[in-house]
């Protein structure tokens, strides 16, 4: 930003120098607004010219340059400015010395608009070499942070879409381990099982009930169909 705003300066400065050249004496007192464009191609002569025919136009021109290279921050169109400037004041130059057979310094010789039209050019190519011109946008997909873009998956788009290659999360379950199996526990006659605090009735029991006779005759002994045989059969 700095540097743009003094680049900016140093440009307006050297083209108000290059546009206010042409009404200051160029050689032996002649003015630059007198001095015709063709007669640069051409030849110099003695003959005048208009305001806008003389040099004031291309000194003009090169002041527009600036002032929209100024406003765009465009390094370019000032660098261009100042060889539009320097280009035809070098030019001039050769033509005098043509027209004299030497240039020389002095009251009879180049004046103060020349000088400040080689100041003006040179200060013109000055700013743009300070100036950082116009940043440059970076699209939101440069901005985008690289750590984040490889911790992320790649999906291929649509049409190169390959089911066989989709990017999967392995997954290690833990073995399977069962439960320890408990022994069955076996009560015998005289055994009392456990009372309520094990989740079992409490109800009492005979201690001098007669253990059931062995064999298929035993009363109470389910029989084919399902019910008491025997003689306490009801």
């Amino acid at each position: 930003m700095v540097r743009n705003v003094l680049g900016s300066l140093i440009a307006l400065i050297g083209a108000t120098a290059a546009v206010w050249s042409p009404f200051r004496p160029w050689y032996d007192g002649r003015h630059g607004s007198d001095i015709r464009i063709e007669d640069l191609f051409n030849g110099l002569t003695d003959n005048g010219a208009t305001l806008f025919g003389s040099l004031v136009l291309p000194m003009v021109f090169a002041g527009l340059l600036t002032l929209i290279g100024v406003a765009l921050r465009s390094r370019w169109l000032i660098t261009l400015a100042g060889l539009v400037v320097l280009g035809f004041t070098i030019l001039w130059m050769v033509r005098q010395g043509q027209s004299a057979g030497e240039l020389t310094a002095g009251t009879h010789g180049l004046g103060v608009g020349v000088a400040n039209a080689l100041g003006g050019g040179a200060l013109l190519i000055l700013g743009a070499l300070v100036m950082r011109g116009r940043a440059r946008r970076v699209p939101a997909d440069e901005d985008y942070d690289e750590a984040e873009a490889e911790a992320e998956p790649y999906y291929p788009p649509p049409d190169t879409w390959d089911p066989g290659h989709q990017p999967t999360q392995e997954w290690h379950p833990e073995p399977y381990r069962p439960a320890p199996a408990t022994p069955p526990v076996e009560w015998g006659r005289d055994q009392r099982p456990p009372g309520p605090e094990h989740g079992q009735d409490d109800r009492p029991t005979r201690p001098d009930w007669p253990a059931p006779p062995d064999g298929p005759e035993a009363p109470g002994t389910p029989g084919d169909h399902g019910g008491p045989t025997g003689p306490h059969r009801p």
